[in-house]
């Protein structure tokens, strides 16, 4: 879906909310799925340590967030013909943000780790199933939002959550 595309409001909605909020939840989608593969891929190193591992998370997240800001001012002024203004800026910030946030469960769970509540490798496959979870509630939330009743709700987060699962592993098995 294109962020930058007109989406028609529902129900009084915003349109401008109803953009900024699609253009978000993809982006949490995304980060998601890479850290679905970030944190499988530590699970299952011979070396890994929780400083390394949070590290890595973090990284993941912050190169993800500078990736996306980076992306989004190039297709602006190339789109616009213009640079970013202050209210551009801070919707680009308010959208890229989840790509931040991606990392917080994660690095709860690697802190819980390194402080002895639970092993390394415990910790990352929790993280990965939680984020596979919010996978499948998206899905079937979406499924709920397009009036689709419970079994195609159901059928859209298992789906979800199934391609956003595979796609991650295929990058974690890339790495």
């Amino acid at each position: 879906m294109d962020p930058t595309a007109a989406v028609p409001a529902l129900d009084g909605e915003d349109p401008d909310h109803v953009r900024l909020s699609a253009a978000r939840l993809k982006e949490r989608l995304y980060a998601t799925i890479t850290m679905i593969a970030v944190v499988v891929g530590w699970a299952y190193s011979a070396h890994a340590q929780p400083g390394d591992v949070a590290l890595s998370v973090a990284v993941t997240a912050l190169g993800l967030w500078l990736a996306s800001l980076v992306a989004d001012g190039q297709a602006h002024r190339v789109v616009h013909r213009r640079g970013i203004g202050g209210r551009e800026l801070l919707e680009m910030l308010y959208v890229a943000s989840p790509l931040l946030l991606s990392a917080a469960g994660p690095l709860f769970l690697i802190l819980l780790a390194g402080l002895g509540a639970m092993s390394l490798h415990t910790a990352l496959l929790t993280a990965a199933w939680v984020n596979v979870a919010s996978l499948f509630t998206w899905g079937w939330f979406g499924g709920v939002r397009m009036g689709g009743g419970l079994i195609v709700s159901l059928l859209g987060g298992v789906i979800d959550a199934a391609i956003g699962t595979a796609v991650a592993l295929v990058k974690a098995a890339g790495h």
